[in-house]
């Protein structure tokens, strides 16, 4: 999953679910390590991302299907998990969540820290979130733009 926060991410992850994904989720991760409050500092980040990693390789090994259920908001995020799946045979989708800027910031503005899913983003933060974020492309390799109008997301048909 890919996509800024508050775009659905986690919505649609969970919606794979009943298919036989097995949900990875950085906020969850983080959640369950004790962080209530984003940004996360630089290490914490990067032991969120080794257990995901490390836990993708895992299911992933063992033949499940995962979805991956963070922002992706870098090229070069996308592609670190791109170098860890390919001596496994695998080729990730990207699933990029187009999701309207008005959208985004009013979902932001209405969290009140109650679990992972609902982590508070102070405005300035969102708007730097959204501001640095690198969409995909094609050329990263397969892609899948999912556009949605507010709280009408959907698995594509």
């Amino acid at each position: 999953m890919c996509g800024p926060a508050g775009s659905g991410k986690s919505t649609y992850a969970r919606m794979l679910e009943p298919a036989g994904y097995v949900v990875l989720s950085f906020d969850a991760e983080a959640w369950e390590l004790g962080h209530r409050v984003h940004p996360l500092p630089a290490d914490v980040m990067q032991t969120v991302h080794d257990r995901l990693q490390n836990r993708l390789t895992e299911l992933v090994t063992r033949g499940d299907r995962v979805v991956v259920d963070t922002s992706f908001w870098s090229r070069i995020s996308r592609e670190r998990y791109r170098d860890i799946l390919a001596p496994l045979g695998v080729t990730p989708t990207v699933y990029y969540l187009d999701t309207p800027r008005d959208v985004l910031l009013g979902r932001l503005r209405a969290r009140s820290n109650a679990g992972p899913d609902d982590v508070h983003v102070p405005a300035e933060q969102a708007l730097a979130y959204l501001d640095g974020f690198q969409k995909p492309s094609p050329d990263e390799g397969p892609l899948r733009i999912i556009r949605h109008e507010p709280d009408t997301l959907r698995l594509p048909g």
